[in-house]
Protein backbone atom coordinates (compact mmCIF):
# COMPACT_ATOMS: atom_id res chain seq x y z
CA UNK A 1 0.00 0.00 0.00
CA UNK A 2 1.48 3.61 -1.24
CA UNK A 3 2.63 5.85 1.37
CA UNK A 4 0.62 8.85 1.81
CA UNK A 5 2.46 12.09 0.31
CA UNK A 6 3.16 14.86 2.82
CA UNK A 7 1.05 17.65 3.13
CA UNK A 8 1.84 21.68 3.94
CA UNK A 9 -0.02 23.61 5.97
CA UNK A 10 0.68 27.45 5.34
CA UNK A 11 0.31 29.78 8.86
CA UNK A 12 1.20 33.10 8.00
CA UNK A 13 3.71 33.07 6.06
CA UNK A 14 5.57 29.89 6.72
CA UNK A 15 4.77 26.60 5.56
CA UNK A 16 4.89 23.48 7.85
CA UNK A 17 5.49 19.97 6.20
CA UNK A 18 2.93 17.52 7.46
CA UNK A 19 3.72 14.07 7.65
CA UNK A 20 1.19 11.05 7.64
CA UNK A 21 -1.95 13.72 6.96
CA UNK A 22 -4.39 10.92 7.12
CA UNK A 23 -3.24 9.06 10.29
CA UNK A 24 -6.45 9.33 12.38
CA UNK A 25 -6.38 11.32 15.69
CA UNK A 26 -9.85 11.13 16.77
CA UNK A 27 -11.98 8.41 16.07
CA UNK A 28 -15.67 9.56 14.79
CA UNK A 29 -18.17 9.93 17.49
CA UNK A 30 -22.07 10.31 16.99
CA UNK A 31 -21.50 13.85 17.01
CA UNK A 32 -18.47 14.01 15.26
CA UNK A 33 -16.67 12.52 12.16
CA UNK A 34 -13.16 11.22 12.44
CA UNK A 35 -10.38 13.96 12.60
CA UNK A 36 -7.05 13.09 10.99
CA UNK A 37 -3.77 14.59 11.56
CA UNK A 38 -3.90 17.14 9.06
CA UNK A 39 -7.16 18.34 9.98
CA UNK A 40 -5.60 18.96 13.43
CA UNK A 41 -2.98 21.05 11.79
CA UNK A 42 -5.20 23.00 9.92
CA UNK A 43 -7.55 23.63 12.88
CA UNK A 44 -4.06 25.16 14.83
CA UNK A 45 -3.53 27.29 11.67
CA UNK A 46 -6.68 28.74 11.59
CA UNK A 47 -6.75 29.43 15.38
CA UNK A 48 -3.02 30.65 15.10
CA UNK A 49 -3.50 34.50 15.91
CA UNK A 50 -5.96 33.43 19.13
CA UNK A 51 -3.22 30.82 19.90
CA UNK A 52 -0.83 33.33 19.73
CA UNK A 53 -2.63 35.68 22.05
CA UNK A 54 -3.11 33.39 24.79
CA UNK A 55 -0.14 31.51 24.93
CA UNK A 56 2.39 33.26 22.37
CA UNK A 57 6.22 34.07 23.60
CA UNK A 58 5.49 32.20 27.01
CA UNK A 59 6.91 28.67 27.45
CA UNK A 60 4.97 25.68 26.52
CA UNK A 61 4.63 22.36 27.79
CA UNK A 62 3.64 19.60 25.02
CA UNK A 63 1.29 17.31 25.44
CA UNK A 64 1.66 14.65 22.47
CA UNK A 65 -0.20 11.47 21.34
CA UNK A 66 2.00 10.98 18.04
CA UNK A 67 -0.36 7.79 17.28
CA UNK A 68 -3.75 9.71 17.81
CA UNK A 69 -5.84 9.70 20.95
CA UNK A 70 -8.30 6.39 21.68
CA UNK A 71 -10.76 5.80 24.38
CA UNK A 72 -8.67 3.68 26.57
CA UNK A 73 -5.16 5.30 25.82
CA UNK A 74 -3.07 6.51 29.12
CA UNK A 75 -1.49 9.44 29.68
CA UNK A 76 2.04 8.42 31.15
CA UNK A 77 2.70 10.04 34.85
CA UNK A 78 6.46 10.51 34.49
CA UNK A 79 9.53 10.10 32.26
CA UNK A 80 10.36 6.52 33.63
CA UNK A 81 6.62 6.03 32.78
CA UNK A 82 6.89 4.06 29.59
CA UNK A 83 3.84 2.54 29.00
CA UNK A 84 1.96 5.65 28.33
CA UNK A 85 0.39 6.12 25.10
CA UNK A 86 1.13 9.54 25.11
CA UNK A 87 3.41 11.84 27.36
CA UNK A 88 4.61 15.43 28.67
CA UNK A 89 7.59 17.27 26.37
CA UNK A 90 9.13 20.23 28.14
CA UNK A 91 12.03 19.95 25.72
CA UNK A 92 12.09 20.21 22.02
CA UNK A 93 12.68 16.93 20.55
CA UNK A 94 16.04 16.44 17.96
CA UNK A 95 15.71 17.38 14.68
CA UNK A 96 13.29 20.37 15.69
CA UNK A 97 13.77 23.26 12.83
CA UNK A 98 16.10 25.90 13.85
CA UNK A 99 13.29 28.50 12.97
CA UNK A 100 11.86 27.59 16.77
CA UNK A 101 12.55 29.33 19.39
CA UNK A 102 12.96 28.16 22.92
CA UNK A 103 13.30 29.46 26.70
CA UNK A 104 15.26 27.96 30.03
CA UNK A 105 13.11 27.74 32.72
CA UNK A 106 13.56 25.80 35.70
CA UNK A 107 11.59 22.63 37.43
CA UNK A 108 10.52 22.24 41.07
CA UNK A 109 13.90 21.03 42.02
CA UNK A 110 15.49 23.00 40.15
CA UNK A 111 16.72 21.33 36.64
CA UNK A 112 17.26 23.40 33.80
CA UNK A 113 14.94 22.57 30.87
CA UNK A 114 14.83 24.84 27.10
CA UNK A 115 11.10 24.99 27.01
CA UNK A 116 9.11 25.88 23.39
CA UNK A 117 8.53 29.61 23.22
CA UNK A 118 6.06 30.03 20.20
CA UNK A 119 7.36 32.83 18.74
CA UNK A 120 5.00 32.81 15.43
CA UNK A 121 1.78 30.54 14.50
CA UNK A 122 3.67 27.99 12.68
CA UNK A 123 5.60 26.75 15.81
CA UNK A 124 2.48 25.47 17.22
CA UNK A 125 1.46 23.63 13.63
CA UNK A 126 5.02 22.37 14.02
CA UNK A 127 3.88 20.96 17.78
CA UNK A 128 0.31 19.44 16.15
CA UNK A 129 2.67 17.74 13.32
CA UNK A 130 4.23 16.01 16.15
CA UNK A 131 1.63 15.02 17.83
CA UNK A 132 0.45 17.45 19.99
CA UNK A 133 -2.93 17.65 21.02
CA UNK A 134 -3.00 20.00 24.07
CA UNK A 135 -0.47 23.19 25.17
CA UNK A 136 0.55 23.87 28.34
CA UNK A 137 1.61 27.54 28.55
CA UNK A 138 3.14 28.92 31.71
CA UNK A 139 2.01 31.83 33.12
CA UNK A 140 4.56 33.79 32.34
CA UNK A 141 6.21 35.59 29.65
CA UNK A 142 9.80 34.67 28.06
CA UNK A 143 11.08 37.71 28.51
CA UNK A 144 10.53 37.28 32.52
CA UNK A 145 9.89 33.91 33.54
CA UNK A 146 10.26 35.03 37.17
CA UNK A 147 7.17 37.34 37.24
CA UNK A 148 4.07 36.23 36.52
CA UNK A 149 1.03 38.46 34.68
CA UNK A 150 -1.77 35.52 34.53
CA UNK A 151 -3.40 34.34 37.61
CA UNK A 152 -5.53 30.92 37.03
CA UNK A 153 -8.34 29.50 38.85
CA UNK A 154 -8.98 26.27 37.75
CA UNK A 155 -12.55 24.95 38.66
CA UNK A 156 -12.03 21.71 39.17
CA UNK A 157 -15.33 19.77 39.67
CA UNK A 158 -15.73 16.41 41.50
CA UNK A 159 -17.54 13.24 39.92
CA UNK A 160 -20.83 14.25 41.60
CA UNK A 161 -21.19 17.80 40.41
CA UNK A 162 -23.04 19.11 37.56
CA UNK A 163 -21.65 21.61 34.83
CA UNK A 164 -24.07 23.88 36.07
CA UNK A 165 -22.84 23.79 39.53
CA UNK A 166 -19.24 24.60 37.58
CA UNK A 167 -20.85 28.01 36.22
CA UNK A 168 -22.15 28.61 39.21
CA UNK A 169 -18.91 28.91 41.10
CA UNK A 170 -17.38 30.26 38.15
CA UNK A 171 -20.26 33.14 38.55
CA UNK A 172 -19.70 33.48 41.78
CA UNK A 173 -15.64 33.92 41.27
CA UNK A 174 -16.52 36.53 38.86
CA UNK A 175 -18.76 38.23 41.13
CA UNK A 176 -16.18 38.32 43.93
CA UNK A 177 -13.67 39.28 41.83
CA UNK A 178 -15.43 42.13 40.77
CA UNK A 179 -16.20 43.44 43.81
CA UNK A 180 -12.19 43.32 44.26
CA UNK A 181 -11.69 45.74 41.40
CA UNK A 182 -10.44 42.53 39.04
CA UNK A 183 -11.73 42.19 35.57
CA UNK A 184 -12.14 37.89 35.11
CA UNK A 185 -12.13 35.94 31.48
CA UNK A 186 -13.62 32.55 31.04
CA UNK A 187 -12.72 29.65 29.69
CA UNK A 188 -13.49 26.15 29.68
CA UNK A 189 -11.11 22.92 30.45
CA UNK A 190 -12.58 20.71 27.35
CA UNK A 191 -13.09 18.80 30.15
CA UNK A 192 -15.85 18.88 32.85
CA UNK A 193 -14.17 22.02 34.47
CA UNK A 194 -14.06 25.92 34.04
CA UNK A 195 -10.13 28.14 33.75
CA UNK A 196 -10.86 32.19 35.44
CA UNK A 197 -8.18 34.22 34.83
CA UNK A 198 -6.91 37.47 35.65
CA UNK A 199 -4.30 39.40 33.82
CA UNK A 200 -1.67 41.10 36.02
CA UNK A 201 1.01 43.25 36.43
CA UNK A 202 4.47 41.75 36.43
CA UNK A 203 5.56 42.63 40.07
CA UNK A 204 4.43 38.78 42.06
CA UNK A 205 6.13 35.92 42.87
CA UNK A 206 4.32 32.60 41.88
CA UNK A 207 4.19 32.34 45.40
CA UNK A 208 1.99 35.41 46.05
CA UNK A 209 -0.09 34.18 42.77
CA UNK A 210 -1.03 30.82 45.41
CA UNK A 211 -1.57 32.43 48.11
CA UNK A 212 -3.95 34.87 46.76
CA UNK A 213 -5.96 32.02 44.45
CA UNK A 214 -6.34 30.69 48.71
CA UNK A 215 -7.42 33.91 49.94
CA UNK A 216 -9.82 33.69 47.19
CA UNK A 217 -11.10 29.94 47.40
CA UNK A 218 -11.68 30.51 51.58
CA UNK A 219 -13.74 33.48 51.09
CA UNK A 220 -16.17 31.53 48.71
CA UNK A 221 -16.08 28.57 51.32
CA UNK A 222 -16.97 31.54 54.25
CA UNK A 223 -19.71 32.60 51.65
CA UNK A 224 -21.12 29.23 51.19
CA UNK A 225 -20.28 28.97 47.11
CA UNK A 226 -20.10 25.22 46.97
CA UNK A 227 -16.05 25.56 46.83
CA UNK A 228 -13.30 23.74 48.47
CA UNK A 229 -9.64 24.53 49.05
CA UNK A 230 -9.05 20.72 50.36
CA UNK A 231 -5.67 19.45 48.93
CA UNK A 232 -7.25 16.08 49.83
CA UNK A 233 -10.28 14.28 48.06
CA UNK A 234 -11.27 12.53 51.45
CA UNK A 235 -11.74 15.80 53.23
CA UNK A 236 -13.59 17.64 49.89
CA UNK A 237 -17.29 17.82 50.54
CA UNK A 238 -19.82 15.62 47.93
CA UNK A 239 -20.47 17.88 44.99
CA UNK A 240 -18.22 20.94 46.25
CA UNK A 241 -16.60 22.25 43.26
CA UNK A 242 -12.61 22.69 43.98
CA UNK A 243 -10.24 25.04 43.23
CA UNK A 244 -6.82 24.12 42.59
CA UNK A 245 -4.64 26.87 43.69
CA UNK A 246 -1.45 24.96 43.40
CA UNK A 247 -1.72 25.27 39.51
CA UNK A 248 -0.05 29.05 40.19
CA UNK A 249 3.01 27.89 40.89
CA UNK A 250 6.31 27.20 39.18
CA UNK A 251 6.51 24.23 36.17
CA UNK A 252 2.62 23.83 36.89
CA UNK A 253 -0.26 24.73 33.99
CA UNK A 254 -3.76 24.20 32.61
CA UNK A 255 -4.74 23.43 29.07
CA UNK A 256 -3.47 26.38 27.01
CA UNK A 257 -6.94 28.50 25.17
CA UNK A 258 -7.74 26.59 22.24
CA UNK A 259 -6.01 23.65 22.80
CA UNK A 260 -7.68 20.36 21.69
CA UNK A 261 -8.00 17.86 24.49
CA UNK A 262 -7.70 14.14 24.42
CA UNK A 263 -11.56 13.37 24.73
CA UNK A 264 -13.81 11.77 22.67
CA UNK A 265 -14.79 14.39 19.97
CA UNK A 266 -11.74 16.71 19.92
CA UNK A 267 -12.88 19.01 22.56
CA UNK A 268 -11.58 21.87 22.44
CA UNK A 269 -10.69 24.39 25.76
CA UNK A 270 -12.74 27.55 24.49
CA UNK A 271 -12.63 30.93 25.45
CA UNK A 272 -15.93 32.40 25.97
CA UNK A 273 -17.88 35.33 26.99
CA UNK A 274 -19.48 35.24 30.36
CA UNK A 275 -22.44 35.22 28.54
CA UNK A 276 -21.81 32.22 26.40
CA UNK A 277 -20.71 30.45 29.05
CA UNK A 278 -23.90 30.85 31.03
CA UNK A 279 -26.20 29.42 28.16
CA UNK A 280 -23.46 26.71 27.25
CA UNK A 281 -25.29 23.43 28.73
CA UNK A 282 -23.03 21.05 26.38
CA UNK A 283 -19.24 21.09 26.59
CA UNK A 284 -19.01 18.98 23.71
CA UNK A 285 -20.58 21.44 21.51
CA UNK A 286 -17.14 23.22 21.32
CA UNK A 287 -14.43 20.59 19.42
CA UNK A 288 -12.41 20.92 16.73
CA UNK A 289 -15.41 21.28 14.38
CA UNK A 290 -17.41 23.77 15.98
CA UNK A 291 -14.54 26.40 17.26
CA UNK A 292 -13.36 27.96 14.25
CA UNK A 293 -16.91 29.44 13.63
CA UNK A 294 -17.28 30.30 17.15
CA UNK A 295 -13.90 31.73 17.27
CA UNK A 296 -14.30 33.53 13.93
CA UNK A 297 -17.97 35.32 15.78
CA UNK A 298 -14.85 37.31 17.76
CA UNK A 299 -12.26 36.54 20.06
CA UNK A 300 -13.81 36.33 23.79
CA UNK A 301 -10.06 37.15 24.53
CA UNK A 302 -9.80 40.24 22.36
CA UNK A 303 -9.12 42.80 25.16
CA UNK A 304 -7.78 40.83 28.07
CA UNK A 305 -4.63 42.73 27.70
CA UNK A 306 -6.19 45.58 28.11
CA UNK A 307 -5.78 46.08 31.92
CA UNK A 308 -3.16 44.66 34.24
CA UNK A 309 -4.54 44.30 37.91
CA UNK A 310 -2.63 44.12 41.21
CA UNK A 311 -3.23 41.24 43.47
CA UNK A 312 -3.33 43.09 46.89
CA UNK A 313 -6.96 42.71 47.36
CA UNK A 314 -6.91 38.66 47.18
CA UNK A 315 -3.89 38.70 49.33
CA UNK A 316 -5.67 41.14 51.62
CA UNK A 317 -7.74 38.15 51.71
CA UNK A 318 -5.23 35.16 52.12
CA UNK A 319 -3.44 37.55 55.47
CA UNK A 320 -7.28 37.79 57.03
CA UNK A 321 -9.03 34.77 56.56
CA UNK A 322 -8.16 31.48 58.66
CA UNK A 323 -6.29 28.67 58.01
CA UNK A 324 -2.66 28.96 57.05
CA UNK A 325 -0.41 27.08 54.72
CA UNK A 326 -1.97 24.48 52.26
CA UNK A 327 -0.11 21.53 50.96
CA UNK A 328 1.87 21.59 47.66
CA UNK A 329 2.07 19.13 45.20
CA UNK A 330 4.36 16.00 45.83
CA UNK A 331 7.16 17.15 43.23
CA UNK A 332 7.70 20.08 45.13
CA UNK A 333 10.68 20.48 48.13
CA UNK A 334 9.29 20.53 51.86
CA UNK A 335 7.66 24.20 51.95
CA UNK A 336 7.90 26.54 55.01
CA UNK A 337 4.93 26.27 57.05
CA UNK A 338 3.26 23.36 54.93
CA UNK A 339 1.11 20.86 56.81
CA UNK A 340 2.08 17.50 56.43
CA UNK A 341 2.24 15.47 53.46
CA UNK A 342 0.38 12.71 54.63
CA UNK A 343 -3.27 11.53 53.67
CA UNK A 344 -5.16 12.91 56.87
CA UNK A 345 -7.30 9.26 57.16
CA UNK A 346 -3.85 7.43 57.75
CA UNK A 347 -2.30 10.43 59.74
CA UNK A 348 -5.34 9.47 61.94
CA UNK A 349 -4.67 5.98 62.07
CA UNK A 350 -0.59 6.72 63.11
Amino acid sequence: MAKTPAAMVTADDREVRVSSPDRIIYEATDRTPAITKLQVCEYVATVGSALMRAMGHRPVAMERWPDGWREGMRLAVGPQDREGDGFYQKRLPKGAPDWLETVRVRTPNGRPIDELCPSEPAAFVWAAQMGTLTFHPWAVHCSDVDHPDELRIDLDPDATSSFADVKRVATATRELLHELGLTAFVKTSGSRGVHVYVRLQTRYGFQDLRHAVIGLARELERRGAGVTSSWWREERPAGAVFIDYNQNLEDRSVAGAWSLRARPGAPVSTPVTWAQLDALDDLSDLNLTTVPEHLAAGDPWQDIDETAHVLEPLLELWESLPGGELSFPPDYPKMPGEPPRVQPSRAKKG
